[in-house]
């Protein structure tokens, strides 16, 4: 029987998932497919949302009319921690040869395969199913592929690669994904209809448990919350720190936070601690962040207030303040240099 394993948060489980799936399952002839919902991913900064138990339950109702072919597997959330995809592929070799195993994963996590724990153990314990993504395209020959594979090359054939681990490599195109997780989770947050993109039964447990609300009974005074992320920023030496309140402007937030770093990992560290530091304080994770991982521009999304953090470099060319000439400057100072 070939078997299909395919990891992720499922934050929340949506019909861009299924029907990717769906697809996968019949141009790759498999028997099976084990959704396997994450614990935690060891390779992404937290956000807010469910919990892993409630995200494990989501994927359950996702899948709960698509007959037995789609099967939940529990297994990382039961360990809890980080979860490592090489320790769920071990686990499932106990009862299924590497032959039959089919790990599913999009271009972006084939292009970064080489940070995974003990990839090349995993190259031998189960064959690989790469999926097209927006902006990637599939390798056209070995030079093009990444560099960690390209000494593992057995034969390549056009969307087909034989690896000398005795496992294989196929590339299946997808119709593109209209929505992201991401997306949705802000979709419900401002009470915009998903109802096209999630199975009913997911949305109606979203509703029950109140899941994907909005920050502000955590954070309260969305001003003096500005205040306190630019402080963290004065802290470690963010360059620039500049505070606004957009509430009289049309913009995604009410406020927006915005500061430099020497280079693009001062960009990250600043990034990081302000993450740290408010899940300290406030006991709550942003609702999502991008560019923590090439730190030119980082964006961190606190609902009513995202902090824009840029290599210094990266700012000047985008000048954000620009955009927010009606804005008005908060004038934020480093509460550490007032003279007692």
């Amino acid at each position: 029987m070939k078997v299909g394993i395919f990891g992720g948060s499922f934050n929340p489980p949506h019909m861009g998932h299924l029907n990717s799936l769906q697809t996968v399952a019949k141009k790759a002839g498999l028997d099976q497919v084990r959704l396997v919902p994450t614990s935690q991913n060891p390779l992404k900064v937290p956000t807010e949302g469910p919990t892993p138990q409630q995200r494990l339950e989501m994927t359950k109702l996702a899948v709960m009319d698509w007959g037995p072919q789609f099967v939940v597997d529990d297994q990382e959330v039961v360990r809890a921690g980080k979860s490592y995809t090489i320790d769920t592929i071990q686990s499932l070799r106990k009862t299924i040869p590497a032959e039959d195993l089919y790990l599913i994963i999009g271009m972006d996590q084939f292009d970064e395969l080489e940070q995974w724990k003990d990839v090349e153990s995993l190259l031998k314990e189960t064959n690989l199913i790469v999926t097209s993504r927006p902006g990637y395209d599939f390798p056209a020959d070995v030079e093009s592929l990444p560099k960690y594979l390209q000494k593992l090359v057995e034969e390549f054939d056009f969307n087909f690669i034989e690896l000398k681990t005795g496992r294989d490599v196929q590339f299946i195109q997808l119709k593109d994904v209209e929505i992201s997780a991401t997306e949705l989770r802000k979709w419900i947050r401002i009470g915009k209809s998903v109802e096209k993109y999630i199975p009913l039964s997911v949305e109606t447990y979203i509703k029950t448990h109140k899941l994907y609300q909005h920050l502000g009974a955590k954070i309260g005074d969305y001003q003096k919350f500005t205040d306190f992320c630019a402080q963290v920023l004065f802290a470690k030496k963010g360059i620039m720190v500049k505070g606004f309140d957009l509430r009289a402007m049309s913009a995604p937030s009410e406020f927006a936070l915005v500061a430099s770093g020497t280079s693009t990992r001062h960009a990250t560290a600043l990034a990081e601690n302000v993450i740290r530091s408010v899940k300290e304080e406030y006991n709550v994770h942003p609702l999502s962040h991008e560019g923590m991982d090439e730190g030119r521009w980082i964006a961190i999304d606190y609902g009513q207030l995202i902090i824009h953090i840029f290599y210094d470099f990266v700012r000047q060319e985008y000048s954000l303040e620009n955009l927010w000439k009606e804005a008005v400057d908060l004038k934020l100072v480093d509460q550490s240099l007032k003279k007692d």
